[in-house]
């Protein structure tokens, strides 16, 4: 439960009645560009992902926020695809949080031109990047400047600085809280909101990229035929935007836990690197829940 104690199944037995006052609150809050300050609260819940229970690191923090102020993040991000559907703003190469898109369709892009490459003797690279805790680092400035260019209405974008602006968080633990702290970066995770904003926020990524791009939320990985003439000068070349793309916005990669993947009988297997660290090689890497290895075999998926 979020920090108002709200259940949300109050408001769903209340709605005859509060439906009303409701709708007079959002129009207001959006034409003020005024956000109740309980509606910037958060109560962290850290989720366990995989590894050591013992490190900070291998949680995700989920935000519980007010009930109350999703119903005003809906709205908003209702208002927000719509714009981004009319102007075709959407980015075609990212499959999370999108509708009609899924874990699904990102691999069966993926698979569809690998294994036609592969199939027919050729030689392909991968590079599975890896964000260093992309939600929480997205700096609000900057995004906010993205919005601007989207010309999304400037009641939206104001509505979302302010939502932005001066959050408070607290860690739950069974039952324990700790002390309120001060939210200076990222897209809260557990809002309706945060989604949307993150891609928009890297919707730009691909930019300039000559190779191929599949992006999952923050799971990206690029990849390029590379027993071509120039195939490797180009999967370097795009590593190097990329790298670019990341000082600019101030999105780091975590360089340890980026990968490569060569497939092929005929694979160079060159080296690669991203700010000056030399990219592990893989035999075997988990995508989107699916095992992928070196041979495009199955059987380590069934083990």
């Amino acid at each position: 439960m979020g920090p108002d104690g709200i259940h949300p199944k109050l408001l769903k037995e209340l709605s005859d009645v509060i439906a009303k006052p409701l709708t007079d609150l959002f129009n207001q809050s959006l034409l003020m560009g005024v956000v109740p300050e309980d509606w910037k609260l958060a109560n962290v819940v850290p989720i366990h992902k995989k590894g050591s229970r013992e490190e900070s690191g291998n949680y995700r923090p989920v935000s519980l926020t007010s009930v109350v102020g999703k119903l005003m993040e809906t709205m908003l991000k209702e208002r927000i695809v719509e714009h981004l559907k009319t102007h075709r703003l959407q980015d075609q190469k990212q499959h999370g949080f999108t509708s009609g898109r899924s874990c699904q369709t990102n691999l069966i892009d993926f698979f569809d031109w690998v294994t036609k490459i592969i199939d027919t003797g050729g030689a392909v690279d991968i590079a599975y990047l890896n964000f260093s805790k992309a939600f929480d680092t997205v700096p609000h400035r900057r995004l906010i400047n993205k919005l601007q260019s989207l010309s999304l209405d400037s009641n939206i974008v104001e509505w979302i600085r302010q939502w932005l602006s001066d959050r408070q968080q607290r860690v739950v633990v069974n039952g324990v809280y700790s002390a309120q702290g001060l939210v200076t970066s990222g897209v809260p995770q557990g809002s309706v909101l945060g989604p949307i904003l993150f891609n928009i926020f890297i919707s730009d990524i691909a930019e300039g990229i000559n190779g191929k791009v599949c992006i999952f939320a923050d799971d990206t990985k690029i990849y390029n035929r590379v027993d071509v003439p120039g195939g490797i000068s180009q999967m370097t070349n795009d590593l190097g935007k990329l790298k670019k793309w990341s000082e600019l916005w101030q999105l780091s990669f975590n360089v340890d836990k980026c990968k490569i993947m060569h497939l092929g009988r005929k694979n160079p297997r060159a080296e690669y690197r991203i700010f000056d660290t030399v990219l592990t090689s893989t035999s075997e890497e988990r995508d989107l829940g699916v095992i992928i290895s070196e041979d495009l075999k199955v059987s380590s998926q069934c083990n």
